[in-house]
């Protein structure tokens, strides 16, 4: 019997246990079962009751991108993502790209509003911000004297409650009378034109532009961005005595013959009679002004084909869901095939969130010595489309994809 109970082979279960051996059995088994059931039952309502008391378990979703960046963050990100200060043979205080709204119309049609603007050099970016109405604005320069610049416009947005004020800030002159928020670009170049330099109100406005900086915001400028060569004080006092003739050439390291003045380039129009210089109206200049205010345009230190700061963006935006809309290059891009550092840009492209729309916008000169360039719209996914397949080799290869 040992051995058949060992094994359990031959002996048939009836033979083996009388009936009240057998029911007891089943009922054990029956029991167990219940009791198992009941157990799983009573954990699950544990593992309910208990969950709401647990902390949620961190989520990896992208934040929201804000409505308006403090002072710490903003100054944070100017501080973090930029470079080293590099150089560039010209100083450029102001464009030289007279036709750069002509692209504004295809723009609008073609791009979304919201998004992410990025861009390069100064006060072309407010016009396409004012079309455009990103949420976000990067604003890219090898050189520390155009952050330095942008930190001086942001400050003057900020004192200057319409344009009439800003310029009279900007340039250093009394505001002439007459002058109202229905005043046409024209009209309010042909008042200042007529205006010199006034000596005390350049003073009162380059202390408020430190003052705001520094006291109001408490960004930690160095002491030669304050005072000495590429400071706040010596691009400001550029500003002041050139006035609205300011132009490319203007400054220690200007260059070429007959660029536009700061008035040609903000009463010029679109090519089809719409003047959107982001001083051709209030409604344009209001928005580059909240968005200075709500410290949405950061200015940035870098190099285009640099390792930190066009990824460093990215990655923001990434974290932000925020997707490029565009990206002003200017003709960036041919000192960057001059010193064959093309592709390393085009790889921190490649780092960046982008959709279908998303656009550059590139200037190609148009030769001889005024210094006319013409402003092309080329999509930035196609593009790099065609550099991962290995065509884009030079310079030249840029017109063929940009219209």
């Amino acid at each position: 019997m040992t051995g058949a109970m060992r094994h359990g082979s031959a002996i048939p279960l009836k033979r083996r246990y009388s009936f009240g051996t057998y029911w007891n059995t089943v009922w054990g088994v029956v029991m167990r079962v219940s009791e198992s059931r009941l157990f799983l039952r009573s954990l699950f309502l544990l593992i309910a009751t208990t969950s709401v008391f647990l902390p949620a378990v961190p989520s990896f979703k992208a934040e929201a991108l804000p409505g308006e960046i403090s002072d710490e963050v903003f100054w944070n990100l100017v501080v973090n993502m930029s470079e080293p200060d590099g150089s560039f043979q010209f100083e450029n205080f102001v464009s030289n790209e007279l036709g750069y709204q002509w692209v504004i119309p295809r723009l609008l049609e073609g791009t979304r509003t919201g998004g992410a603007y990025l861009g390069v050099a100064p006060e072309q970016n407010f016009t396409y911000v004012a079309a455009l109405k990103p949420r976000i604005v990067f604003i890219t320069d090898i050189r520390r004297q155009n952050m330095i610049e942008l930190l001086m416009y942001k400050a003057l947005f900020e004192l200057s409650e319409t344009r009439a004020d800003f310029i009279s800030k900007l340039f250093a002159r009394k505001r002439p009378d007459g002058l109202s928020e229905k005043s046409t670009a024209i009209e309010l170049f042909d008042a200042y034109r007529q205006v010199r330099r006034d000596p005390d109100i350049q003073k009162q406005t380059l202390q408020a532009i430190k003052d705001l900086l520094v006291r109001t915001h408490k960004f930690e400028l160095r002491p030669g961005d304050l005072s000495g060569f590429s400071s706040i004080e010596y691009v400001y006092s550029v500003f002041a005595d050139a006035g609205p003739y300011l132009d490319y050439s203007t400054g220690g390291r200007g260059a070429g013959i007959n660029n536009p003045s700061y008035e040609d380039l903000m009463v010029a129009d679109d090519g089809a009679g719409q003047r959107r210089s982001y001083l051709a109206s209030e409604e344009n200049y209001r928005f580059v002004r909240e968005m200075e205010r709500k410290n949405l345009i950061v200015p940035l230190v870098g190099d285009f084909s640099g390792p930190k700061t066009i990824r460093a963006v990215g990655q923001y935006l990434k974290d932000h869901d925020t997707p490029v809309t565009a990206f002003y290059l200017s003709n960036v891009e041919q000192y960057l095939f001059n010193d064959d550092r093309a592709a390393a840009f085009y790889e921190n492209v490649a780092t960046l969130p982008l959709e279908s729309s998303s656009t550059f916008i590139r200037s190609f000169s148009g030769g001889g010595g005024a210094f006319r360039f013409q402003s092309t719209l080329s999509p930035m996914e196609a593009f790099l489309k065609e550099f991962r397949a290995g065509r884009i080799l030079q310079y030249g290869n840029l017109r063929q994809l940009s219209q």
